[in-house]
């Protein structure tokens, strides 16, 4: 009998497992809401014995975020994978899943590190690390590596960090198909500024770019190293595209609405009562 399906943003990489999957929940520490990009990440832990690449299992690159906790995505779009094994599991991101897992998370992990401009609504049990009962080493928040100023933002690695020194446009969340196989995640959550209000403190060589060949706008920016997700500069339309989850400090705007609720993920529900469009929202 098959097992799930999944695959990342651009199809290099594709595998499937077979499950069950186990202790489904959100997490919300700084290390998956930097590798995301997101408010949180939704993960299950799988027999790593029933995990299988179908295709692209060379394009996967790794990045060790804790010691024996390796992180994969796909080098070309930096979309999340599986992981490799960590004792005799694999950790699936729910956000690249082809279809139903037919489990949902019912707790949240590691909220001690919430991001300030994020609530969580849906009440389900919250734990300021691991569930109870889970024996793992806790591992502590990323450093900052950068002074105070204007809102700071970084990768996983640290190779890359940025500002936003211009005054924030927009925030909202994105459930369409493609932000969700890219960041691997319910949904992405983006801060929009004018593209000179972002300034890069280093590691702009870092950055990889993918932009979906048929899209008019939709790309993904990533370090090249630890597969965090990074802002894009649009020159075009004059925007820089902030994944929040790379944030280090609050931005001080929160997201305002919600987009592309057509295509929300049937394992996550939205719990707060900002607009929701179908698709795209109406011109103002």
């Amino acid at each position: 009998m098959a097992g799930h399906r999944g695959s990342c943003l651009c199809g290099e990489v594709a595998y499937e497992i077979d499950g069950p999957f186990e202790h489904a929940s959100h997490c919300h520490c700084s290390y998956c809401r930097k590798f995301h990009g997101t408010p949180y990440a939704t993960y299950a832990m799988a027999p790593f014995a029933g995990r299988r690449w179908l295709r692209g299992e060379r394009s996967v690159a790794r990045y060790e975020s804790s010691p024996g906790f390796h992180r994969c995505f796909c080098a070309r779009c930096g979309s999340p994978v599986p992981g490799d094994p960590f004792e005799q599991w694999t950790f699936i991101p729910f956000g690249n899943l082809d279809g139903d897992p037919g489990v949902r998370a019912s707790y949240h992990i590691f909220a001690a590190s919430k991001a300030p401009w994020w609530q969580i609504r849906d009440g389900l049990p919250v734990f300021d690390a691991f569930k109870p009962g889970l024996d793992a080493p806790v591992q502590p928040d990323l450093p900052l590596r950068d002074p105070p100023g204007a809102p700071r933002g970084s990768c996983l690695c640290g190779a890359v960090a940025f500002r936003i020194e211009g005054v924030p446009i927009l925030a909202r969340s994105c459930h369409c198909g493609r932000c969700r196989k890219g960041r691997g995640a319910a949904h992405a959550t983006n801060l929009l500024v004018s593209s000179d209000g972002l300034r890069f403190a280093r590691g702009e060589g870092e950055l990889a770019s993918y932009k979906v060949p048929e899209a008019k706008f939709f790309a993904q920016a990533f370090c090249r190293i630890c597969g965090s997700k990074a802002p894009r500069v649009d020159t075009d339309r004059g925007l820089a595209i902030v994944p929040m989850g790379a944030l280090d400090d609050d931005p001080g705007i929160r997201p305002s609405e919600h987009i592309f609720v057509a295509s929300k993920a049937p394992w996550v529900e939205i719990h707060d009562d900002l607009p929701r469009y179908a698709e795209r929202p109406p011109p103002s």
